[in-house]
């Protein structure tokens, strides 16, 4: 019987640990889905400036919404 106390435990442990697999896959994927067509274009600079414009411009973009969000600024 104190073997079946536990069972709902290990099924919600085994539960939450499949969740950073599917972020992991999730990221891949993206990521995945995102360089595959630049690799063909590796040779072309406007690619690569292009490139790095779009990674700075999202970091950015995250940053300021990450930061909003921690630390909203008051209304008043």
């Amino acid at each position: 019987m104190a073997t079946d106390s536990w069972r709902p435990m290990k099924e919600f442990f085994l539960n939450v640990t499949r969740y950073p697999r599917y972020l992991i896959a999730l990221s891949l994927g993206i990521l995945q889905t995102l360089v595959e067509p630049l690799q063909g274009r590796r040779t072309h600079p406007v690619t690569a400036v292009a490139v790095v414009g779009a990674l700075v411009s999202g970091l950015l973009s995250l940053v300021l919404v990450l930061r909003a969000m921690v630390a909203p600024a008051p209304l008043g």
